[in-house]
């Protein structure tokens, strides 16, 4: 369990927690939320001991471990699959023992302990971890120095997945995840065996994944069961009891002031009007409601209307080398009202297309043929850094409104869902959030007849995404969208195409389906995987598991005899159970002795309940047996 109390956190005289408390039972899967810079990834920092509360406490099992997603990626020349399993020191540094021990008691102590972790299955598990955040078998094989950052930081949260903390933190894992990826880790984090605390704002995960929500806002946590939906539903109810009561006590207040206000210099009333003086400042205030305002997306209709469609592509191929194309045979027709969701693993070719489509890229092959006066918006993560450092949002946008007053610039800004508070903020001092809407807003600036957004979401909190919702269903002109976001997908496309095995083809059905398809092909793959593993592993030698198998017969002796007992115990009721039936089956019994008639039927009834409660024993007791001599066989 762990125990928030009173926890107060100030930086840079703002106060990110102001004696907040919340409780995590063990085992529990907590979503935590809140709007961007409420202090979310602080409350983790204070959690793991990387800085320090002003007051308050923290409060966990001495013995509990923590664990994160390191922030530095792998990059060295070990394999991915050997940096997993280096991630479970305990396991590692037994094998490390178990090289060099001689003494065949500690031999068997530690090859029961590494029974006891499953280190027989660490390669297996590891490679199936792997396999669900999109390494196949030889990537897993590879050099951790072969992979960008992005797929790195994955090897990073598989390491930590392997670990199993016995506290898992987890700080917007999805942001370098495709959707294939947070499919998976949705299923996983939700049969996670430990305790989770998981910062996101992707609304599926927080509804498959968490059984608690904790809610930081205004310096406070607040914690509710279920997933998103249900905090949503619950939050939007208190809310509302709570200014229905905010309105009664004003008007309690307002009576009594008026009743002090008419009575009190009255000699006669002067007693009544003190007592409701001090039963007004008994009344403690019931706070106004903090206005949760969310900026909206606002998109130009493009300026031109065209006649459909306003992309085709005939067998075209696409790549970066000559000679090596990424993605072929591309027969794809895109119309002036389409919205396209591009499905498929990183590395598959989704941005190659999205490329090819926007003009970016030429084709190596076949056809592509555009509409006249096409304008094309293209949105991806990567460009933020494109945004001039030291210049701010109006100076972004002035040069796009040469010879406008600085009025209607500041007026299509704030279209762009920034604050007048944040329109001359450097882009560098800008949050993630608000510099995703100024290039967005730039990139659309002209009104686009189709928009390409590739991983909007990144950056944005749940209700940011909500009204990057709203904007596309408002916009009047075709959308490409790939996001690892489910539910801004389902909420925005009506097309579904799969990037995959070097060409695109359309998917019947909708994401629930894909979800499905996704993790029946991952279990697939893991299971390959961890076959593959399990030939490479090391055997141990024949001398090694007669002594292994003899001390663990050995300590397994006071169980192997409870085993005989209870087998002992059954024969002994069933014999018992067959002379009751005996006495029974006499039809005259209950017509001489009907007393005991009852008597003996009541017997029966207990010891066919003795024989079942025994059996149920003696089965637990040889599952038990077998599996611990099967551990001793295997190694």
């Amino acid at each position: 369990m762990i125990s928030i109390s009173e926890l107060t956190y100030r930086i840079a005289g703002r106060t990110l927690l102001d004696k907040a408390s919340v409780v995590v039972p063990t085992g529990a899967k907590v979503g935590l939320v809140g709007k961007n810079g409420t202090g979310k990834t602080t409350l983790f920092k204070l959690i793991t001991g990387d800085i320090a509360a002003e007051s308050g406490a923290i409060g966990m099992p001495r013995a509990a471990r923590i664990g994160g997603v390191a922030q530095e990626a792998p990059g060295s020349a070990i394999t991915l699959i050997d940096f997993v399993l280096a991630a479970d020191t305990e396991r590692a540094a037994l094998m490390a023992e178990a090289e060099h021990a001689t003494d065949p008691h500690r031999i068997a102590e530690i090859h029961t302990r590494l029974a006891d972790i499953r280190a027989h299955s660490a390669e297996a598990r590891a490679a199936t971890i792997l396999a669900g955040l999109g390494f196949d078998h030889e990537a897993q094989r590879r050099p951790c120095s072969d992979f960008s950052g992005g797929w790195r930081m994955r090897v990073a949260l598989a390491a930590v997945l392997f670990a199993e903390p016995d506290l898992l933190l987890l700080d917007e894992p999805t942001n370098y995840l495709d959707l294939e990826g947070t499919l998976w880790l949705e299923t996983y984090v939700a049969r996670y065996p430990h305790t989770v605390l998981i910062i996101s704002h992707d609304r599926d995960l927080l509804n498959v994944a968490v059984d608690t929500i904790v809610h930081l806002d205004q310096g406070k946590l607040v914690a509710y069961r279920g997933g998103y939906d249900s905090f949503e539903r619950q939050r939007r109810e208190k809310m509302i009891l709570t200014q229905k009561m905010r309105e009664k006590q004003d008007a309690q207040r307002a009576h009594l002031q008026a009743f002090i206000d008419r009575f009190k210099a009255k000699a006669t009333k002067a007693r009544q009007a003190q007592s409701r003086v001090k039963a007004l400042a008994r009344m403690e205030p019931i706070a106004a409601l903090a206005a949760d305002e969310v900026m909206p997306f606002t998109f130009q209709a493009p300026a031109v209307k065209l006649s459909p469609p306003i992309i085709a592509l005939d067998k075209a191929s696409v790549g970066y080398e000559p000679g090596r194309p990424i993605l072929k045979n591309l027969t794809l027709r895109i119309d002036d009202d389409d919205r396209i969701g591009l499905l498929g693993a990183n590395g598959n070719g989704k941005s190659t297309l999205a490329k090819l489509i926007a003009g970016r890229l030429d084709p190596m092959g076949g056809e592509i043929r555009r509409a006249t006066k096409l304008d094309i918006a293209f949105f991806a993560q990567h460009q933020l850094d494109d945004l001039m450092p030291n210049g701010s949002p109006v100076d972004h946008v002035a040069p796009l409104m040469k010879d406008q007053p600085e009025a209607r610039i500041r007026s299509r800004v704030a279209q762009m869902g920034l604050p007048t508070s944040r329109m001359d903020t450097p882009a560098k001092d800008l949050s993630g959030g608000e510099k995703a809407r100024l290039l967005m807003g730039l990139a659309t600036f002209a009104g686009p007849n189709l928009m390409i957004l590739d991983e909007p979401t990144n950056h944005l909190d749940i209700d940011s995404r909500e009204a990057l919702v709203q904007a596309l269903a408002d916009y009047d002109g075709a959308v490409i969208l790939i996001s690892h976001d489910r539910h801004l997908v389902e909420a925005t496309v009506d097309r579904l195409l799969i990037v995959a095995d070097g060409t695109v083809s359309a998917f019947d059905g909708d994401m629930d389906d894909y979800k499905k398809f996704i993790l029946d092909r991952a279990s697939r793959e893991a299971r390959q995987d961890g076959q593959a593993g399990a030939a490479e592993a090391p055997k141990l030698s024949a001398q090694d598991r007669r002594r292994i198998a003899a001390t663990l017969r050995e300590q397994m002796a006071p169980l192997r005899k409870k085993i005989r007992e209870a087998e002992q115990r059954i024969e002994k009721l069933q014999i018992e159970l067959a002379k009751l039936d005996r006495d029974l089956a006499d039809p005259a019994l209950f017509t001489k002795d009907p007393a005991r008639g009852t008597r003996l039927s009541k017997q029966r009834a207990d010891t066919e309940k003795a024989i079942a409660e025994t059996e149920e024993a003696w089965l637990i007791m040889s599952a038990e047996y077998e599996a611990a001599e099967k551990a001793a066989v295997e190694g």
